[in-house]
């Protein structure tokens, strides 16, 4: 059984340690044990409930009103609320609660609900990724749960390809843009979700996808129309510095137009001739909307 300290409990139900607390003493809740630390921590059925009491009151409940509620009450509240558009901290309790039993099915639900209110791009950038950033800062604390993380990643990254799959079928003509993420890099969602942006947007796209070698992607830049490459970066490479990488692609590719993203790319120092830096989210649209 994993457990989990006040901090997690913090990050995953957006309840404030302190308040947390309050409720405690003032509604009786929760009394968690504590180890010989003194330090509490809560299991994953506590998780699960506290879950439930902050979907309710993040829609308008009292606490001292939630507190009398049995388990099964509690489920039952949550399920008969309706989410508007703009609920997101809302969407994202009940994704975390479909994680955490593993309900696909729920989690499905929720996803579907969202893309039908706001649009599919918007549940990616507004819910997806602050869902997947919220189980993600676990690692931080050293009370990961992976499992959950693979399951929500593996629903996601199927949605992201069942809609990139509307764009694909139109592309007839060599691709111009070879997508992909260096070696070692095995974060793919961003990835993922770029390819749906540029297909969208009309770009013929050849995606490698994760972790490619330098002499995969040499290979295909030798197709015929190959004018750009875009690589995106999460995790901080080991071994050499990131500015050396750009270089070793500048060297690689004379003449191709080079862009790279993501949070990996923050250790640049020097510019380059034909390499750009999208350091931001509207950079990375205005570049898939323009081609510059």
């Amino acid at each position: 059984m994993q457990n989990f300290s006040i901090r997690n409990i913090e990050l995953l139900t957006g309840i404030k340690a302190h308040t947390l607390r309050i409720w405690e003493q003032r509604f009786d809740f929760f009394k968690a044990p504590r180890k010989e630390s003194k330090q509490r921590f809560y299991s994953n059925e506590d998780l699960q409930k506290l879950l439930c009491i902050s979907f309710l009151y993040h829609n308008g409940w009292k606490v001292s009103r939630i507190s009398v509620l049995s388990d099964e009450e509690l489920k039952n509240e949550v399920n008969k609320i309706e989410l508007g558009p703009s609920n997101y901290q809302s969407y994202l309790q009940k994704l975390l609660q479909a994680a955490i039993d593993f309900n696909e099915a729920d989690f499905l639900q929720t996803l579907n609900q969202l893309s039908r209110s706001i649009g599919f791009e918007k549940t990616i950038t507004d819910v997806c990724y602050p869902y997947l950033q919220r189980v993600g800062l676990l690692w931080d604390t050293n009370r990961v749960i992976p499992a959950q993380e693979h399951f929500s990643s593996y629903i996601i990254q199927n949605r992201l390809i069942s809609e990139t799959e509307k764009f694909s079928k139109t592309q007839d003509e060599s691709p111009e843009i070879i997508l992909f993420c260096p070696e070692n890099e095995h974060h793919e969602l961003p990835l993922l979700f770029l390819n749906y942006l540029l297909r969208k947007n009309n770009w013929r796209v050849l995606y490698l996808g994760k972790d490619i070698k330098m002499d995969d992607l040499r290979e295909a830049a030798k197709i015929p129309g190959i004018n750009y490459l875009y690589m995106h970066l999460i995790t901080n490479f080991t071994g050499f510095h990131i500015d050396d990488y750009f270089e070793t692609l500048r060297k690689t590719f004379p003449g191709k137009k080079i862009f790279a993203s993501g949070k990996g790319i923050e250790q640049n120092e020097r510019s380059f001739v034909d390499l750009k830096l999208l350091r931001r989210d509207d950079e990375i649209l205005q570049f898939i909307r323009t081609k510059a």
